[in-house]
């Protein structure tokens, strides 16, 4: 049943045309997969439903042929290059329809359709069930004050008062060094940010900038 449909170096229409359809539908799986519940970009998406059709013709064309393999694997590496960097999830599932592009260019068309089944489901299920996730009410929270004013303790009430827990993570100096740019990393008592909280800051930093928002991924780490 998992056998491959492609026997020996000979590859008939009909075992081509069916690989190349089911290389299709599984692209468009992975494109479906990576828009569930996820931001992405028309370009990524349609990416992703072309590249598992891309791969399974490369892989026919190698076909046992070390030195055509030598240079499609230089092709690849290549491409690493010229690409903008992504987030992971963005680069597990470039590998996912590269894996599904190589197994169907081998012919392993069932063993490609199971194994996206079983990734399609895992995968679903972990972004429902929001597995890896942060806690809905961190927050990053920027607040710029006057060279004249000492942040040392400064917010340190309101703090105590609107958040579960708190901590200044970096203070730096902004416009020429005539203003202080504080970084916090809060844990609000709720999940959304209390109006009240934002006002009193402004009252005590004379109505500067004040940002707060959620945390990124490179201020999680």
């Amino acid at each position: 049943m998992l056998n491959s449909i492609i026997s020996g170096t000979e590859i008939t229409v009909p075992a081509f045309f069916l690989c190349t359809a089911v290389s299709l539908l599984l692209g468009l799986g992975a494109a479906l997969l990576c828009m569930y519940k996820n931001r992405y970009s028309q370009s990524f998406a349609l990416t992703l439903a072309l590249l598992p059709a891309m791969v399974q013709v490369v892989i026919m064309l190698v076909n046992g042929n070390i030195g055509a393999g030598v240079a499609v694997a230089g092709a690849f590496g290549l491409v690493r290059f010229r690409s903008a960097p992504g987030s992971a999830r963005e680069i597990g599932l470039i590998f996912l329809a590269v894996t599904l592009g190589i197994a169907t260019g081998m012919g392993y068309v069932t063993l490609a359709v199971v194994f996206f089944l079983i990734i399609a489901l895992y995968g679903s299920a972990l972004t429902a069930f929001r597995f890896g996730a942060g806690r809905e009410n961190e927050r990053v929270l920027r607040i710029t004050i006057g060279e004249n004013l000492d942040y040392d303790g400064l917010f340190d009430d309101l703090l105590d008062q609107y958040t579960a827990h708190w901590e200044l993570d970096q203070v730096k100096t902004t416009n020429m060094g005539t203003l202080y740019e504080l970084t916090y990393k809060i844990i609000l008592k709720g999940a959304r940010v209390p109006k009240e909280f934002l006002d009193a800051l402004r009252c005590r930093n004379g109505n500067l900038n004040i940002i707060c928002g959620r945390m990124s991924v490179k201020e999680a780490l």
